[in-house]
């Protein structure tokens, strides 16, 4: 007896094709929001070597819409309809470099999380071709039957295609009604802001490719040039940028610079604004990883290092090719990576080495502001490994004031300084700089104070020795008076020219 013939594996085939209405709504959630589904759709058209995208929204008609409009170099019907498909790309293919797609899943898996209507028109060698998915139509028939239509001129949009080039048509946008769909205004209000915010994303993530007097791509919103945001901030002259690290791997050389931001007070309101994002510049801090060009990863140390005050001016630029993306993880809206762990290893180097010069950097100057030669009004205190501020007692203002008091009334004076001391808003102070450390300031300053310090100063630094001529250089550097020092300069001459008199 045969026992290998016995033993033998038998097999049938029974069709399991997927229900089509099941798996396409289910393409409706794979996690995209409306500015990575629209960064999405921009890719598709910068492999096309569109030169401009137009971005038109309708949000207050009845049926509101969204078109993008490219001027590449446009698709067949054959093409087309390849395009539609879901899965129209094998990720393990080789791929020209440039080539932002991977999965052939973006077109319509990006559209359909923000629609129910994709309609896509395209011309190419004088040849107009359309073609339409309507999940409502889909979840009626339950096929995979691509709508192709004859008369594209009937289509919305169609007056934006250009000679050649692709309309890509939002239409049924439920999920971008907020709920309001029976109240025009308030969905206009929801699709506006959520627009706004896209807007925001789009400048950041195709920067590179907005960037220059000859820029790679123009970016229109309803007619609006959109400029780009460079988190790197790396043609403001008071950036530092370190020499571009290679690390060449089989799959393709990864490129690492790291960046330090101006201080806030070297940049304007908006540079500063955008280059610290919605969230602030404590959590824009860390790395930007980008693949061929195109932003997919904006903030955060991705386990590396953790996002600290002393940090939030710290930017790495990683910069890899579509040839990793397997390596990388790169997910399907090509917004998430994870680190290989080659690449994790050198990376930590480079964070440890950048992000301790950066701490260095802060404590030196912090050091700086505490100098008693200086005169601070606080005194910085290190007691049981905990750091502590105290009014300085022996500050020329308060000293010459306790001195005109009556003597039994200078404890008194002391007491209620050092209570100041004790009262100082800890937790409130960290939350506000955390959250927003740029816009904690100090309260203005009386005139009448002003002029006492700037006396009290002065008169205490000839006390000590120093010149007249060296007075102005000496309380300058005293970091209260040099952020006042237009309206202190003028105190300080009168009080010399009296003095002299």
């Amino acid at each position: 007896m045969n026992l290998e013939a016995t033993n033998e594996l038998k097999t049938r085939e029974v069709d399991a094709t997927p229900y089509a209405v099941s798996l396409i709504e289910g393409h409706r959630d794979f996690g995209y929001s409306i500015e990575t589904a629209l960064a999405d759709i921009i890719d598709n058209a910068i492999a096309k070597k569109a030169s401009k995208v137009e971005l038109i929204a309708d949000t207050v008609s009845d049926e509101p819409w969204i078109a993008l409009a490219d001027d590449g170099s446009g698709m067949t019907e054959t093409e087309l309809v390849e395009a539609m498909r879901l899965g129209s790309k094998n990720p393990t293919d080789e791929r020209e470099t440039g080539d932002l797609g991977r999965f052939g899943l973006g077109l319509k898996s990006a559209s359909f999380s923000q629609c129910r209507s994709l309609t896509v028109l395209t011309r190419k060698e004088g040849k107009t071709s359309c073609a339409r998915w309507d999940l409502d139509r889909v979840a009626r028939r339950n096929d995979w039957s691509l709508e192709l239509i004859d008369n594209p001129e009937l289509i919305k949009g169609h007056e934006l295609l250009q000679e050649t080039g692709t309309v890509v048509l939002w239409e049924k946008l439920d999920r971008l009604s907020g709920g309001y769909m029976h109240d025009r205004g308030k969905r206009a209000e929801h699709m506006n802001s959520e627009l706004s915010r896209a807007e925001y994303h789009l400048r950041l993530v195709f920067h590179r490719f907005l960037e220059g007097s000859k820029p790679r791509l123009q970016l229109y919103l309803n007619g609006r040039l959109l400029n780009p945001i460079d988190p790197m901030a790396a043609s403001h002259p008071a950036t530092q940028m370190d020499p571009e690290e290679v690390l060449r791997l089989r799959q393709g050389d990864v490129l690492i610079r790291c960046h330090t931001l101006p201080h806030h007070k070297r940049m304007s309101r908006e540079e500063w604004e955008e280059t610290g994002g919605p969230e602030g510049h404590l959590k824009a801090q860390g790395l930007y990883v980008y693949r061929e060009e195109r932003l997919i990863i904006a903030g955060g140390w991705l386990g590396l290092a953790r996002q600290t005050e002393l940090t939030k001016l710290c930017r790495i630029a990683v910069d890899i090719p579509n040839t990793m993306d397997a390596e990388w993880k790169i997910d399907v809206k090509k917004a998430s990576a994870q680190l290989p762990p080659v690449v994790r290893e050198r990376l930590k180097k480079v964070v440890e080495r950048f992000v301790g010069t950066s701490k260095r950097t802060y404590r030196s100057r912090g050091q700086k502001l505490v100098d008693a030669t200086r005169f601070p009004i606080w005194n910085r205190v290190q007691k049981d490994g905990q750091i502590l501020f105290r009014p300085n007692l022996e500050h020329p203002v308060f000293r010459t004031y306790e001195e005109q008091l009556p003597e039994d009334l200078r404890e008194g004076f002391e007491r209620c300084l050092r209570i100041v001391g004790s009262g100082l808003p800890i937790e409130t102070l960290h939350a506000e700089l955390v959250g927003n450390a740029e816009a904690v300031t100090a309260d203005e300053t009386l005139e009448n104070d002003l002029e006492e310090l700037v006396h009290s100063l002065a008169a205490t630094l000839i006390e000590n020795g120093v010149s007249s001529e060296a007075l102005p250089d000496t309380l300058k550097s005293n970091p209260f008076l040099r952020v006042r020092w237009e309206a202190a300069a003028p105190i300080l001459e009168d009080f010399l020219r009296t003095r002299n008199s």
